[in-house]
């Protein structure tokens, strides 16, 4: 089954809700006027259910089919925030909010769940329900945990949740999906080392961070090399270096260091965190300096489970014909936070050739669109088959 015919003749009001989105970006779970623009969507699509305000700034549509024999109800979640990125892409409908900017295609995936949702409000063609999850604060944030925290799941008896996202680089419309474990644990830290500084001219008298830090720089990275099983994924990335002093002739009182380590197992997100502490601690005590370090476990590993995962690819064929098997990705996602919640699956779907996520050129491919709303109405339909 190729695309639904509906969605070519959508395609046009999709595009303009997307481009709408796209010129009014807003961040975190400062999500106001989208999740406003969502609700009165849905309403007016006559959904039966619209709840706002979940998990702060999230909105849940529920939408019944014409029957209701099966119990079955089914998630679908996009979410809604924006980048704090200028942007550089050049297009008519760019960014009016300096510094803010749809940089990773969170406008294409609410306006694509919304085609869907106004669709399967039209023809209620399935047994069961849906819920349509329109979620703030993908971006750091953990909106997803927000809304699973706020009782989403139980509120609206979601047994099965599935999710998308747009890939560049992959062909416009195309899937890719993977079993098991998928995007990374995304955990961050920062790391303060404390000195005694002084005079540039009398190192001897001082006890200087930035060489414990430097040190301690390179030795996050024998975490990788040498504490971890070299078939497993680990990347170990310090992001910030900041002194206490910016002179040329002055060595500082302390260093702070940023960073981020993505995992893609719970023994080796286990090992970093202990591994670094040590690190910090034992290579800043040798130097005479103090370490501390302050380990956030943010995102956790996304993984599909392998039923839905194998239902959502078939899905997947019947709309575009194939579906691919994806790699690893070593990016974060907090959809991971729903599927630990209930059993669902995370799909790819081709982008064309635009510049990459997180890029000040990158935009959403709104030829993509109909085929991201009927791999989202077909999850419903055959999930949820008309009795």
């Amino acid at each position: 089954m190729p695309v639904k015919n509906r969605f070519a003749e959508l395609h046009q009001d999709i595009t303009a809700w997307r481009r709408d989105m796209h010129e009014h970006p807003e961040l975190l779970f400062d999500t106001h006027r989208t999740a406003a623009l969502v609700a009165e969507k849905l309403r007016a699509f006559g959904c039966d259910e619209v709840v706002t305000g979940i998990g702060r700034t999230g909105v849940v549509g529920v939408i019944r089919g014409k029957s209701d024999t099966s119990g079955k109800v089914v998630g679908l979640r996009a979410d809604m925030d924006a980048l704090p990125i200028t942007e550089q892409t050049g297009v008519d409908y760019v960014s009016r909010e300096p510094g803010k900017m749809h940089a990773c295609g969170h406008d294409g995936h609410t306006a694509m769940l919304l085609g869907a949702a106004q669709y399967l409000a039209e023809t209620r063609n399935f047994n069961g329900s849906v819920a349509v999850i329109f979620q703030p604060a993908e971006e750091g944030g953990g909106g997803g945990r927000e809304m699973c925290e706020d009782g989403m799941m139980e509120r609206f008896g979601i047994q099965e949740v599935y999710g998308m996202h747009n890939w560049p680089g992959m062909e416009t419309g195309q899937f890719a999906i993977r079993t098991g474990p998928f995007f990374a644990a995304t955990d961050i830290f920062e790391i303060e080392i404390v000195g005694r500084g002084g005079h540039a001219a009398f190192p001897h008298q001082t006890i200087d961070p930035t060489v414990v830090a430097s040190h301690i720089v390179v030795a996050a990275q024998s975490i990788a090399s040498r504490n971890t099983d070299p078939v497993e994924q680990l990347v170990m990335s310090i992001t910030s270096f900041e002194t206490s002093s910016n002179a040329f002739n002055v060595i500082p009182q302390k260093v702070t260091m940023k960073g981020t380590a993505r995992t893609m197992s719970k023994d080796v997100r286990d090992l970093v965190e202990t591994r670094l502490t040590k690190l910090v601690e034992g290579i800043s005590e040798n130097f005479g300096a103090t370490g501390r370090i302050n380990y956030v476990r943010n995102y956790p590993v996304t993984v599909n489970h392998p039923e839905q995962t194998e239902f959502a690819a078939d899905v997947a064929r019947r709309v575009s014909g194939d579906c691919a098997d994806a790699e690893l990705v070593m990016g974060g996602e907090d959809f991971a936070f729903m599927l630990e919640e209930r059993p669902g699956a995370y799909i790819l779907m081709g982008n064309g050739p635009s510049a990459r996520l997180h890029h000040p050129e990158y935009n959403f491919n709104d030829d993509a669109i109909p085929a991201g709303c009927s791999w989202w109405a077909e999850i419903v339909e055959q999930r949820m088959p008309a009795a």
